[in-house]
């Protein structure tokens, strides 16, 4: 790994059009970016939706990078790629989406500003994020709260999140 390197765990996700492929153009879209590239990505599920219950299942998974790019400067590659494909900025909060990329971890950094706040503030709530990164790294730990990803999963209530595995 490059000395400049950085690992991020990006959450990938769409429930409008062909969800599949406007993830899998996301990410490739995102690994061909200069210094950035694709270390791992878990399995994709099918997920129930959180918060905004109104709309279909999402297709769900965690890819995890290695990226030269700083935190916003990741970001706004991630916004820019979510735009190029149609996302509206203005949406209904956690409603249909034909593509949300959001930074989950970033090496060990915890910041809240800016717009930004890593690692992602409702991570450790969410089983669509938890479950493909316990895929991937069980054992990677939550920077603030000090638990490890399957600890984090564990102790999340089985109710409203339904998940399986994408066919």
């Amino acid at each position: 790994m490059n000395p400049d390197s950085h690992l991020a765990y990006i959450s990938v996700g769409s429930n409008l059009g062909n969800k599949l492929e406007n993830c899998r153009n996301g990410i490739a879209d995102l690994t061909s970016a200069p210094g950035t590239r694709l270390i791992e990505q878990s399995p994709i599920y099918r997920t129930e939706p959180v918060d905004y219950l109104d709309q279909d299942w999402f297709v769900n998974y965690v890819v995890k990078i290695e990226t030269v790019l700083d935190p916003h400067s990741l970001l706004n590659l991630l916004k820019s790629i979510e735009q190029a494909v149609g996302r509206e900025p203005h949406a209904v909060r956690f409603g249909p989406r034909v593509l949300d990329l959001d930074i989950i971890l970033y090496d060990d950094f915890v910041q809240d500003d800016d717009g930004l706040t890593i690692p992602h503030p409702r991570m450790h709530k969410r089983r669509f994020v938890l479950k493909p990164i316990c895929d991937i790294n069980p054992d990677t730990k939550h920077p603030v709260l000090q638990q490890t990803m399957r600890e984090l999963l564990d102790n999340l209530a089985e109710e409203g999140q339904g998940i399986v595995e994408y066919k």
